[in-house]
């Protein structure tokens, strides 16, 4: 399986924050490379700036991404949360 693209780390991410905890970003890219069963050289590819990991960096987007929609919130520094707009989207998905 290819490294996804930030678009589809978006739900699972906003899965993994829907218990209303707070999340330390290292705890959610373990999970996510466990779902999205990630090699562990897939885990280490690195952009072609050769300073950050590709996969690190589409965690990166898909929170901005979140934040930017009111889903989640950075309530200190390398932690976020989701919002209750955020758990209210969670909840409409479920019932689909």
């Amino acid at each position: 399986m290819p490294i996804p693209d930030y678009q589809s780390v978006m739900l699972p991410l906003l899965k993994f924050a829907a218990d209303g905890k707070e999340h330390h970003i290292r705890d959610t890219i373990n999970f996510l490379v466990e779902q999205f069963k990630l090699t562990e050289e897939q885990r280490k590819e690195l952009l072609p700036s050769g300073v950050d990991r590709i996969f690190d960096n589409r965690i990166g987007w898909a929170r901005t991404y979140l934040k930017k929609a009111g889903l989640i919130a950075y309530p200190k520094r390398g932690y976020f949360k989701v919002t209750e707009r955020g758990q209210g989207s969670w909840l409409r998905i479920l019932r689909r």
